[in-house]
C-alpha cells in the first residue's frame, strides 16, 4: 500500500485540460463540446470525458442545454467579481502571512523574484506569468489558512487568460516585479501593515492593467 499517496485519475488529467483550454480562451464562451470530439482530441474513452464535463458543469465552466454541453468561461460580470474578491482578500492573507511565514518560504520567494526579474529582462511572458503565479501561491500556502489559500488560488486560476494578457505588456510585468520585491521586503521583515497596502496596491494595478487590457481585444 502507498498510504498518502496522490493518486491523479485520467478523469482528473481531463478536467485539467479542458478547464485549462477554457480558462485560457482555447474554447470560448458559446463553443459547443462534446464528449466525442474530446476524446478524440485527448485520445481517451468518453467515460473520464463525462465525468470531467460533469465537474465542470459544477463548476459553472460549462452548462448543459439540452443535449448540449455549452462552454460559459468567464464573463465580464464573473471577471469584474473576481478582482473585486481578490482585492478584498490579498491584502488581509499577505499581512496573515508576515506572522506565519517561514525561513524557508521567505527563500523561496526570493529566489522566485529574481526568477521574475530575469524572466522579464528576457521578454518571456509565458515564464513571467509562470513565476508571477508561484510568488502569489507561496503567499497564499504560507498564510495559515487552508481556506483562503484554496479561495484565492482558485481566483488566480480563474483569472488565467487575463494574467497572461497583463504580463504581456513589458511595462506593466516590470511594474509586477517591483512591486513583488516591495512585498516580499515587507514579509521579510514581518511589517504587516506595510504587506498589506502593498498587496491591495499590487492588486489595484494588476485590476486596472487586466480591465485595459480586456477591453482592448
Amino acid at each position: 500500500m502507498n498510504e498518502g499517496k496522490v493518486t491523479t485519475s485520467l478523469a482528473d488529467v481531463v478536467y485539467e485540460q479542458v478547464e485549462r483550454d477554457i480558462l485560457t480562451g482555447v474554447y470560448k464562451r458559446g463553443d459547443v463540446l462534446t464528449e466525442l470530439k474530446l476524446s478524440q482530441r485527448l485520445h481517451v474513452s468518453r467515460t473520464p470525458v463525462r465525468e470531467a464535463l460533469r465537474r465542470l458543469e459544477q463548476d459553472d465552466l460549462v452548462e448543459c442545454q439540452g443535449k448540449s454541453i455549452v462552454v460559459m468561461g468567464v464573463t465580464h460580470q464573473d471577471l469584474l467579481d473576481l478582482l473585486e474578491i481578490r482585492l478584498r482578500l490579498e491584502g488581509m492573507v499577505t499581512a496573515r502571512c508576515c506572522q506565519r511565514i517561514t525561513p524557508q518560504e521567505l527563500t523561496a520567494l526570493d529566489e522566485i523574484v529574481t526568477l521574475q526579474d530575469f524572466y522579464v529582462s528576457r521578454g518571456l511572458p509565458e515564464k513571467i506569468q509562470e513565476s508571477d503565479g508561484l510568488f502569489h501561491r507561496t503567499i497564499y500556502a504560507a498564510c495559515g489558512s487552508r481556506m483562503l489559500e484554496k479561495q484565492l488560488t482558485n481566483i488566480h486560476k480563474r483569472l488565467l487568460r487575463y494574467r497572461k494578457l497583463s504580463v504581456s505588456n513589458r511595462t506593466r510585468a516590470q511594474q509586477s516585479t517591483e512591486e513583488h520585491k516591495e512585498i516580499f521586503q515587507a514579509l521579510a521583515s514581518h511589517d504587516a501593515a506595510r504587506a498589506e497596502a502593498l498587496a491591495i496596491r499590487h492588486v489595484e494595478l494588476a485590476r486596472d492593467n487586466i480591465l485595459h487590457a480586456e477591453a482592448a481585444q
